[in-house]
């Protein structure tokens, strides 16, 4: 009984890297370029366009990464469409408030590519009447599971074997490779790209735990197949940084209060979005299929008309 207890104890301070207890009101803004690699600094010729788009995050007390992918401009003179397309972080701690917030959206659609393990742990979403979430997993390696057996120790040294030494940076490269390699993975994004592409589908939402990685990788894909300048599409994916840094910081914070980690630091690799974990997922997708062309049509199986479908119901 007293393992249960520990193993649920531990798996509620591994929830915590998604779930959110105050409202981030001072984040409402990203700044315009937050956490843009310095090899991009050069890159003026967007600059003008970058410093006019705003990140649209949503507000919402128990979720800090949740936000309206629209908006953004694209190689081609055109624009995101607005209220069509949603990412976020689990949703299973939202308050009244929240879910009224939600229901404003008017969503249609609310795809979850968290595993059952985290499901189970962290709680099913928690949704506007008549809307009910779409399970998709996708693997995250056996991240959780580590996460959970880490913090659950209790041991310093242990959590420095498992984490420590370089191994959690090496543990999301590997994460973000099998966005690429695995068949399933690629079918449940696939899956989605064809429903967003879908004129009869209407506003869509999609989160994993944090908002960061499955969701990072989904959202760049998304936006670089609606013709989203590469930079724009980092500059989205690294902003989970500025929207998590003080729900991170907090749980980090937390852990050593309880005296379940002495080096909370540890998890920061895990906790973080990196340049180089997403240019682990792009190396794949050139080395597997030559090109993002490649990756979206041979990797995930999409054709010609889809692609047009998507640019066409995104873009305007």
């Amino acid at each position: 009984m007293s393992r249960i207890r520990i193993r649920r104890g531990a798996a509620a301070a591994v929830t915590a890297f998604a779930l959110a207890a105050l409202p981030t009101a001072a984040h409402a803004a990203a700044a315009p370029g937050a956490g843009l690699g310095a090899r991009h600094q050069h890159q003026h010729q967007h600059q003008h366009q970058q410093q006019s788009e705003t990140i649209r995050q949503i507000v919402l007390q128990g979720a800090v990464n949740v936000r309206d992918l629209g908006g953004y401009r694209t190689w081609t003179g055109g624009q995101v469409r607005q209220g069509l397309v949603y990412r976020s972080d689990a949703l299973g701690k939202l308050t009244d408030a929240d879910v009224t917030t939600v229901s404003g959206l008017g969503l249609t659609k609310v795809v979850d590519f968290r595993i059952p393990m985290e499901v189970q742990y962290d709680g099913a979403d928690r949704l506007p009447a008549g809307l009910a979430p779409t399970a998709r997993p996708v693997s995250d390696l056996g991240l959780y599971g580590t996460l959970v057996a880490a913090i659950g120790s209790g041991d310093p040294v242990t959590q420095e074997q498992m984490l420590g030494g370089g191994r959690a940076e090496a543990y999301m490269r590997d994460i973000y490779r099998t966005f690429v390699t695995g068949p399933e993975n690629r079918a449940q994004f696939a899956a989605t790209l064809r429903e967003l592409a879908d004129g009869r589908q209407g506003p869509v939402l999609y989160h994993c735990t944090s908002g960061k990685d499955r969701t990072g990788w989904m959202s760049y894909v998304l936006l670089r197949a609606l013709a989203v300048p590469e930079e724009t599409a980092e500059r989205d994916y690294l902003a989970s940084n500025t929207f998590r840094a003080a729900y991170d910081a907090r749980v980090r914070a937390g852990l050593k209060e309880s005296g379940r980690m002495q080096n909370p630091d540890l998890l920061i690799p895990l906790q973080e979005v990196r340049q180089d974990y997403l240019d682990s997922a792009t190396a794949q997708m050139e080395a597997d299929y030559g090109s993002f062309y490649g990756y979206l049509t041979q990797g995930l199986g999409l054709d010609l008309w889809t692609l047009a479908k998507l640019q066409d119901k995104l873009v305007r």
